[in-house]
């Protein structure tokens, strides 16, 4: 849900900051039956969220009703990545800030596109380096856990084809979207060679100098002067500033006023003979030209006579000396162009080739002054830049790194499209904490149901199969005061939209006859995550959970109902539940319970969840810390394959013996669902293992 474009409400004086300066809040609740917890009360802008283009989720469509979690249950690059920002420049992902506009991308029509975003969170970590090489030169050094947009859907930087580790990675077959960097290294703009470059293009693109004499009958008077009149302050700023760096002082004055067809003309001017004449000597062609003054060269002949439309990068002049300086500092900066025949005024056009990844190129290479020239927004993510992956190395050494959460869930990152972090992190987009307030702070969207059944009337709208509990539980505490799901049942079943729930909540039980009667029309599948069967364990790990035993009867009464019911055995813990009895009391009273089916597997940390539950540990089993930080060393987010093996081979016996199906988590292939026919009958189908991860790593 976005916060941004919601229906205003009454600001309550009780809500937290960051979520009373939000549209579409409603107002801040406390109850007593819910000691300690606030719940923020929001309308919803949309229900349906559709999984970002081309993820290997098996699912395309998810509803949450809530943002946070009642139950209580105890990614990232260099930071010299260069990010696209909104004004078409790029800075580094270390010096951006919460509230920056940058450069996002967002599905319209056939094609994805480039659209304004606001970073929403930012924060470091320390994790291992891998290095990612492109064929057109560009250079990524990120974890490897972060993602990428390839031509085949987003991809990590490394992974498995089985185990736990088993994701969509990178590998040298892949290209990644975006218009690259090139290894291009921008032009240091306080260097004396710049700044006499960028004066000679602009002054004598589009400035003007004269030397005349004036008789006004008594005498010959010597006239000396210095114009150069712009609409856009930045680059007549950027002149007036680097003039004065050269100890030449001009004057700003009002030059035309706007009208109808033409903005206002600011000019900064001198008529002094030593200034004048020193200007003149700055934009003269040195007798040695070098490669920063060429860039500011192009970075002033651009502001001054350059434009950039549908993609295209031209420059303008008809001066011989000037175009011939033009084409010499594009060769030497290797910017492929074309000089086109002269036009019916003696006007040459000098343009660029290669699209947008050639436009970029010039922008991070020259730096021009001028903000409106660069604009990207509304541009098709299509680029005819290599970048086919050619390497991707482990470096073998820990950084420090940052990642950062958009509003649109990506980011423009060293030129090619770079996936945002999510899980508790969500929560900091609220300047709310991924810890504590992800427990306590709940948001609820209480027009889900409502805004849903719009979106499912839509004509365009193909039936496609929605998971309910891939973020936040819908069956969380919260649920039985809200009352949320009943009616986003009724909407989907009305709709024809088959659907599935995953929930370690046993308010399921409420709506087993809305569930039922949904079935009759549409497929409905079932699941229960049950991790920790000791009574004292449980309530110390997820204290506001309700029981194995009760979510054993939750799961009785959804088989007495006719659902074919699985049972996530998950997440496992090391040296708490993992034990053969453990483990064979568990599966005794799931098979008592009419389950048919486990998928188990080993705990995930990943980052966010991972400093959750390390607290939890150090509180609880202080001689398990250890241990755990040798099971889940620096950043990584899994058990180690031999403990996995380990665990399997423990399990699967006893899955054997006492006659379930099932499987461990890692063994799922990651595939979406077809949907099936509205006749189909009630079959408890749960998502794969990658909609299951996403709920486990809920659980702390």
């Amino acid at each position: 849900m976005r916060w941004q474009g919601q229906e205003l409400g009454a600001v309550d004086a009780a809500a937290l900051p960051g979520l009373d300066r939000m549209d579409g809040f409603v107002r801040s609740v406390t109850t007593p039956d819910f000691a300690g917890m606030t719940f923020h009360e929001v309308m919803a802008k949309s229900a349906l969220n559709r999984v970002p283009g081309m993820s290997a989720m098996p699912f395309d469509w998810t509803v949450n009703p809530y943002r946070g979690c009642s139950h209580a249950c105890a990614y990232c690059l260099s930071p010299d990545t260069l990010v696209l920002m909104a004004d078409g420049r790029q800075r580094p992902i270390a010096d951006l800030r919460v509230g920056d506009e940058i450069i996002g991308t967002q599905s319209e029509g056939d094609y994805r596109r480039y659209v304004r975003t606001q970073v929403k969170a930012k924060w470091s970590t320390r994790k291992r380096a891998f290095r990612i090489t492109l064929a057109d030169g560009t250079v990524l050094v990120a974890s490897g856990d972060h993602r990428f947009l390839t031509e085949r859907g987003w991809k990590h930087v490394s992974g498995a084809m089985s185990g736990s580790g088993r994701r969509p990675y990178l590998t040298t077959r892949n290209r990644l979207l975006g218009f690259g960097m090139a290894a291009t290294v921008g032009a240091d703009e306080s260097s004396s060679d710049y700044r006499r470059g960028y004066l000679a293009g602009m002054i004598r693109g589009d400035g003007m100098i004269f030397h005349k004499t004036y008789d006004d009958g008594v005498r010959v008077r010597p006239v000396h002067r210095f114009r150069l009149a712009l609409t856009d302050v930045e680059a007549l700023d950027r002149v007036r500033l680097m003039l004065l760096a050269e100890d030449v002082q001009t004057y700003t004055r009002p030059f035309t006023p706007a009208t109808v067809v033409r903005r206002e003309l600011t000019a900064i001017h001198t008529a002094k003979q030593r200034d004048v004449a020193r200007i003149s000597a700055l934009i003269a062609t040195p007798l040695r030209t070098n490669a920063a003054w060429y860039a500011g060269f192009l970075a002033g002949a651009f502001d001054a006579e350059g434009s950039c439309s549908r993609g295209v990068l031209r420059i303008f002049n008809k001066d011989a000396d000037y175009l011939r300086l033009l084409e010499e500092a594009f060769t030497t900066h290797d910017i492929p162009f074309v000089r086109e025949p002269p036009r019916p005024n003696g006007v040459h056009v000098v343009r660029t080739v290669g699209g947008l990844p050639v436009r970029q190129r010039f922008f991070h290479l020259v730096h021009p002054a001028i903000t409106r020239k660069m604009g990207i927004i509304g541009t098709a993510l299509k680029s005819v830049a290599d970048l086919r992956i050619v390497s991707i190395e482990d470096l073998g050494t820990t950084i420090d790194m940052v990642d950062i959460t958009t509003g649109t869930g990506d980011f423009i990152a060293n030129g090619v499209v770079s996936h945002n972090c999510f899980a508790r992190g969500t929560h900091e987009y609220l300047d709310l904490d991924a810890g504590h307030d992800f427990d306590s702070q709940i948001v609820v969207k209480v027009n889900v149901a409502e805004v849903l059944r719009r979106e499912l009337a839509r004509g365009s709208w193909a039936r496609e199969p929605v998971m309910l509990g891939t973020n936040t539980d819908p069956y969380q505490r919260a649920e039985g005061r809200y009352r949320l799901m009943p009616d986003i049942i009724a909407a989907l079943a009305d709709s024809g939209t088959p659907f599935s729930i995953l929930t370690k909540g046993s308010l399921l039980r409420r709506d087993l006859p809305i569930l039922t009667d949904a079935a009759s029309r549409v497929r409905v599948s079932l699941a229960m995550s049950i991790a920790v069967f000791d009574d004292a364990l449980q309530h110390s790990i997820e204290p506001g959970t309700p029981t194995a035993t009760a979510r054993l009867q939750t799961v009785r009464a959804a088989t007495d109902a006719g659902f074919a019911v699985t049972v996530f055995l998950m997440p496992i813990l090391p040296h708490l539940t993992d034990s053969i009895p453990q483990l064979d009391d568990a599966l005794s009273r799931i098979r008592a319970a009419g389950a048919v089916r486990v998928v188990f597997g080993a705990l995930h940390l990943r980052p966010g969840a991972k400093q959750w539950f390390l607290q939890w540990l150090e509180r609880e089993h202080p001689e398990l810390v250890s241990s755990y930080r040798g099971l889940y060393p620096g950043a990584s987010a899994y058990a180690p394959k031999g403990y996995r093996t380990w665990l399997n081979k423990r399990v699967r016996p006893l899955l054997r013996v006492h006659g379930l199906g099932g499987h461990a988590e890692e063994d799922d292939p990651p595939r979406r669902p077809s949907a099936p026919s509205a006749a189909a009958a009630r079959v408890g189908v749960v998502t794969t293992s990658r909609g299951r991860a996403v709920e486990a790593d809920r659980l702390f």
